[in-house]
């Protein structure tokens, strides 16, 4: 386990002190699921983001092999 220190926006800090006192949720514990909640988005968005190049690529190539199909069947004709 490791300890920080962070500095917050005071919105922020008074936004998750009132709702830590609503939820009985310690803050350490509260901000640890905030950040893995936090990193799931962010990995998601990074697959996200590498699955879309990716199916622009192959898009790309199926389009290249659609293309070269299309230019045998004007040959066999």
């Amino acid at each position: 386990m490791r300890t920080l220190s962070i500095k917050l926006d005071d919105i922020v800090y008074e936004e998750t002190e009132q709702l830590l006192e609503k939820i009985k949720t310690p803050r350490n514990r509260y901000i640890n699921e905030a950040l893995i909640y936090y990193n799931r988005i962010q990995k998601r968005k990074i697959i996200s983001s590498l699955l879309a190049g990716e199916s622009i690529l192959v898009s790309e190539e199926s389009i290249k092999v659609l293309c070269e199909f299309g230019n045998l069947d004007e040959h066999d004709s």
